[in-house]
C-alpha cells in the first residue's frame, strides 16, 4: 500500500513539473528594431581645421557594412576613393583619406543606409560625418527633384552635382572633372538634398552616371540640366528633368555578315527612319548598288549588295558634315536568301495591318498575284505599303468581325533585291466579334500648345499601342482597342516633325514636353470609355503608387468575400 502511494505521489509531482516546464518556457524576446548609435568620432564630428588622414567612428554594437559603393556619397568627390575598414562586424569603422584635401572646404560623408548592425541589419539612416578644412563649416542648403524627360518613372541612384561658375569653368568642364558638390537620390528617392554649401554661382545638372565616375558621358549617362545658372543661398526647389542625347553620327569598320549583306556598326540611337546616310560601296571606282535597311534590335546598318568575286571594297559613308571612309576585306560565305514570316498568326485585331516581314529587301510587288477573299471567297479590296528600311510590307483592308480571309501570294508576287521570288504562300486570319474590344475618347483640356503626339501605351510606358497626332483638335477617338489597362502619354511635338526629339546639354536645349496622365485607364470589352484629361495636372508616381496600394487592397478584399 505504501509503495503505491509512494508511485502516486512521484506521479504527480512528474506531472506538476511537465506543466511548470510548459508554462515558464524561454522565448527570444522583442526582436530589436533600433540602429545602431555612434558613442564617439575621432575627430569629432563637425570638426574644423581638419589636418589628418584618419577618421574612427565608433558605435555601441557590433556594426557592417552593406553596399558602400552605391550608398556613400562624399561630397566633393575624392579623387581616390577612401579605405574603409573592417571588411567584418565590429563596433568602429575606420575612414583612410588617400586624396589631397582642398583648403577650406567642408567635406560631407553621407553613409545613406550602408551601416547597419550586425544581427538585425537596422539601418543607420543618413548618417554624415562632416568636416572643415578651414576654420568654419558651410551650412547653406539646396534642394529639388528628379524626374525623367519622357519615361513614367525615373531611375534610381541618380548623382545630383553643382559645379562652381568661376574663371575657369567651361560647359566641357563635365566631361573632365569633378563637380565641387554632389549628393545621390539613392534607391528610393525622386528628391535630393545639399547640405553644408557655401554661397556662390553653380551649375546645377544630374546624371544616371553609370560609369560611377563623376563626370559626363554621353554614350552612356541620362542628364538633365538648368540652361541658367543658379545663386546660393536660394529658396527655389528645382527640377531636373533627365534625357538620354542623340550622338554625333559615328560609324566603325564594316563586318561582313554573308556573301552579299554587309553590317555597318554606328554609336548611339540615331533617327535614320526620315534621314539616312548616304553610303557609298565601291569596287575601285566602281560604285555598287546597295539598299540599306536596319539590322534588327541593333545599332547596325545592313548594306545589301550584289555577289560579286572581289579581295576587298571601300565604303564611304557621309551625312552632313560627317564623313568616313573605309576599305575592308571581303570573303566567299553563304548568301542570304528571300524568307517570308507573318506578324500575325491566326488572329488579327481590327486595328492591325496584316504584316510579313521579308529576310532580303523587296524590290518588286505584282499585285495581280496577291488575292484576299472572306470565307465565302468573295474578293476583299486591299492596299499594300513597303517599308524597305525595316523590311516589311504591310496589306491593309476593311476588317469584318467575326470573318475569315485567306491571304494568297501566288509565285512571282513578291521579287527580291537578288530577283528571287516567292513560291505560293497562303496565310489565314480571323477576326473577333465588337464586343470583344473597348472604344476610347481622351477630352483633352489646357493643353499648352499645338501640335501634339497623343500615345496610348502599356500600363509602364514602355510600349506605344497608339498614336494619334493632333494640330488642333481636343477630343482623341481610339476606337476597338484590345482591352487592358493604358497609360496616356502627349508629346509637345514643338518641332512639328512627328516625332519626339531628346535635348542636348552643349546646344541648351531641352527635351520635348512630354506629359502623363496620372491614372491608368482601364478599358474592357464591349465598353465606351469617356476620359477627361486635364494636362495642367502633372504626373506625380508617389499619388499612382496609393492608387494601385487601394487597387490591391480592393481585389484582395473581393477575393476573400468570394
Amino acid at each position: 500500500m505504501l509503495k503505491d502511494t509512494l508511485k502516486y505521489i512521484a506521479f504527480i509531482i512528474l506531472i506538476s513539473m511537465i506543466s511548470c516546464a510548459k508554462r515558464g518556457s524561454i522565448t527570444g524576446g522583442l526582436k530589436d528594431t533600433l540602429p545602431p548609435v555612434l558613442t564617439s568620432s575621432f575627430p569629432k564630428n563637425f570638426s574644423t581645421d581638419f589636418k589628418g588622414n584618419t577618421i574612427t567612428l565608433n558605435f555601441d554594437e557590433y556594426v557592417k557594412l552593406k553596399n558602400t559603393n552605391k550608398q556613400l556619397i562624399i561630397s566633393p568627390p575624392l579623387k581616390y576613393e577612401p579605405l574603409i575598414t573592417p571588411s567584418t562586424a565590429s563596433k568602429f569603422i575606420k575612414i583612410e583619406i588617400r586624396d589631397t584635401l582642398q583648403p577650406n572646404t567642408t567635406y560631407s560623408f553621407n553613409f545613406g543606409q550602408a551601416i547597419t548592425d550586425n544581427n538585425e541589419g537596422n539601418a543607420l539612416n543618413q548618417f554624415k560625418y562632416i568636416f572643415s578644412t578651414g576654420p568654419y563649416i558651410d551650412s547653406l542648403k539646396l534642394s529639388g527633384r528628379i524626374k525623367d524627360a519622357r519615361e513614367k518613372y525615373v531611375d534610381n541612384f541618380v548623382s545630383v552635382m553643382l559645379y562652381e561658375v568661376n574663371d575657369k569653368f567651361k560647359d566641357s568642364t563635365i566631361y573632365k572633372e569633378f563637380p565641387r558638390y554632389i549628393t545621390n537620390t539613392l534607391d528610393s528617392m525622386r528628391t535630393f538634398q545639399f547640405e553644408n554649401l557655401k554661397a556662390g554661382k553653380y551649375l546645377l545638372i544630374a546624371l544616371k552616371d553609370k560609369g560611377s565616375n563623376n563626370k559626363f558621358n554621353p554614350k552612356d549617362d541620362k542628364i538633365g540640366f538648368l540652361k541658367n545658372y543658379i545663386t546660393i543661398p536660394t529658396d527655389t526647389v528645382y527640377e531636373l528633368e533627365l534625357f538620354k542625347e542623340v550622338l554625333p553620327l559615328k560609324t566603325f569598320k564594316p563586318i561582313q555578315a554573308s556573301g552579299n549583306r554587309l553590317l555597318l556598326p554606328y554609336e548611339g540611337k540615331q533617327n535614320f527612319k526620315n534621314s539616312k546616310p548616304k553610303i557609298a560601296l565601291k569596287n575601285g571606282n566602281e560604285v555598287l548598288e546597295t539598299i540599306i535597311t536596319q539590322f534588327p534590335k541593333k545599332d547596325s546598318l545592313q548594306v545589301w549588295y550584289k555577289p560579286l568575286k572581289v579581295d576587298s571594297l571601300s565604303m564611304e559613308v557621309s551625312k552632313g558634315d560627317y564623313n568616313k571612309k573605309f576599305t575592308f576585306k571581303i570573303k566567299a560565305l553563304k548568301k542570304d536568301t528571300l524568307a517570308i514570316k507573318p506578324v500575325q498568326n491566326g488572329q488579327i485585331n481590327f486595328r492591325e495591318r496584316f504584316t510579313l516581314e521579308t529576310e532580303t529587301p523587296l524590290v518588286k510587288f505584282d499585285e495581280t498575284k496577291i488575292k484576299l477573299i472572306n470565307k465565302d471567297s468573295v474578293a476583299v479590296p486591299y492596299t499594300t505599303e513597303y517599308d524597305e528600311f525595316d523590311q516589311k510590307l504591310y496589306i491593309d483592308f476593311k476588317k469584318e468581325p467575326l470573318e475569315k480571309y485567306q491571304m494568297t501570294f501566288f509565285p512571282g508576287a513578291l521579287t527580291d533585291f537578288y530577283e528571287k521570288s516567292n513560291d505560293t504562300l497562303s496565310y489565314k486570319l480571323a477576326t473577333k466579334e465588337l464586343e470583344d474590344y473597348g472604344n476610347l475618347v481622351l477630352n483633352l483640356k489646357n493643353v499648352k500648345r499645338f501640335p501634339i503626339i497623343v500615345e496610348i501605351t502599356n500600363k509602364k510606358g514602355d510600349n506605344v499601342l497608339a498614336s494619334e497626332y493632333s494640330e488642333g483638335a481636343t477630343k482623341i477617338s481610339f476606337n476597338l482597342m484590345v482591352p487592358e489597362e493604358f497609360t496616356i502619354r502627349v508629346i509637345y511635338d514643338d518641332n512639328k516633325n512627328k516625332v519626339y526629339d531628346t535635348g542636348n546639354f552643349l546646344n541648351k536645349t531641352y527635351s520635348e514636353e512630354v506629359f502623363y496622365y496620372q491614372k491608368g485607364v482601364d478599358v474592357r470589352s464591349n465598353w465606351d470609355v469617356d476620359e477627361t484629361i486635364d494636362l495642367s495636372v502633372p504626373f506625380n508616381p508617389e499619388v499612382e503608387k496609393k492608387q494601385d496600394d487601394k487597387k490591391k487592397k480592393e481585389a484582395e478584399k473581393k477575393r476573400k468575400a468570394f
